[in-house]
């Protein structure tokens, strides 16, 4: 599927969505941040870096906001991939595949990796599935044959997010940082100013836009550069510029959850407190079995995530009915891809076959 957009039939506006979403035109203002923030800007400067290098937050781009109409299916699918030979090449594919959005090891419900992927529908999620096993043998030397890939999947309608904030762990670090003087991330320990810092760019503040680049890409005049880039935040193919987690969902070393809830009654109560609670960045309506709420939650450990269930129980009685929850730690991260889906897309509006990284 490809957007319906007449702006985006120009491939140089293509070419100017492409570094946008990529990062490439797109960084930290320093002199801005040190005016708003009130200190010196060589402080703020090696601040900032620090972060960067220590993985702390990701350079600042556009989210491709497009992508949710590209693909509006979100396919959870969990794989038991213990038939085939393991190696270097099967997580290769799950770093490179452009429908992978993450990628985690998992034991958890008879299988051992979890994968979040993007689709146009759900028969071409099942046409990819179906190839799967062929492509990991010619392309990455993955041996396997169609019956050693097994699998289960639960489908969910990018159209029915209730919350969608990728940043919000960020209110999650701020208050440790009031509680405790600072926190450490990453082997980095920050304090009061390394959080408004972090806050001013997961918000979008503090972070320019290099039109001479993009100029100079496009072939484009920088007014009409200026313009064609508010013509793409206006028609939400992108959002503003912002820096993320490199865990996309979580701070840095975090529990994320993925938790399938059975909500009695999903009420504007309820969904206030969902889009107002930093622990849950992504909340979606479903339909499956296990139930009709999917949230993506972050927490410090397990136990503060069953104690942030028993709280939202006791905020809203009988309204909560079972639970089931995957746990997935920092270290079972194999793979983050959410820059390399958007730009795989773009590239392939462009007609242009080249590594997204």
């Amino acid at each position: 599927m490809l957007l319906r957009s007449a702006l985006l039939e120009d491939s140089r506006n293509l070419r100017i969505l492409l570094e946008l979403v990529s990062g490439d035109a797109v960084s930290v203002n320093v002199n801005l941040l040190s005016r708003s923030l009130g200190r010196h800007r060589a402080t703020i400067d090696h601040r900032v870096k620090a972060m960067m290098e220590h993985s702390v937050l990701d350079p600042p781009l556009y989210p491709f906001h497009g992508v949710f109409r590209v693909y509006p299916i979100l396919a959870i699918v969990y794989l038991d991939t213990r038939g085939l030979s393991q190696g270097g090449g099967l997580t290769r594919w799950m770093h490179e595949d452009p429908h992978i959005l993450a990628a985690f090891h998992s034991r958890m419900w008879s299988h051992d990796t979890l994968l979040l992927t993007y689709h146009e529908s759900v028969a071409s999620h099942q046409l990819w599935m179906g190839a799967i096993p062929g492509m990991l043998s010619t392309s990455y030397g993955v041996d396997g044959k169609q019956g050693d890939l097994q699998s289960s999947v639960s489908y969910l309608s990018n159209q029915l997010m209730v919350k969608y904030s990728p940043g919000s762990g960020v209110n999650l670090i701020e208050k440790t940082v009031q509680e405790e003087g600072s926190v450490t991330l990453g082997g980095l320990e920050l304090d009061e100013l390394d959080v408004r810092i972090m806050r001013s760019l997961i918000e979008g503040r503090g972070i320019k836009t290099n039109i001479t680049k993009l100029s100079a890409v496009s072939g484009l005049h920088r007014k009409t550069v200026e313009k064609r880039v508010n013509l793409l935040l206006t028609g939400r193919h992108v959002a503003d510029p912002v820096c993320r987690f490199p865990g996309f969902l979580v701070p840095p070393g975090y529990l994320l959850t993925i938790t399938e809830a059975q909500v009695k009654r999903l009420d504007e109560a309820l969904v206030n407190h969902l889009v107002e609670d930093p622990h849950v960045p992504v909340a979606i309506q479903t339909a499956n079995e296990a139930g009709n709420l999917l949230l993506f939650g972050n927490h410090e450990d397990v136990d503060s995530y069953l104690g942030w269930v028993e709280d939202l129980r006791g905020l809203f009685p009988d309204r909560i009915g079972d639970v089931r929850t995957m746990y997935l730690p920092p270290e079972t991260v194999i793979a983050f891809n959410y820059k390399r889906v958007a730009l795989s897309y773009i590239n392939r509006m462009l007609g242009e076959d080249r590594d997204p990284d």
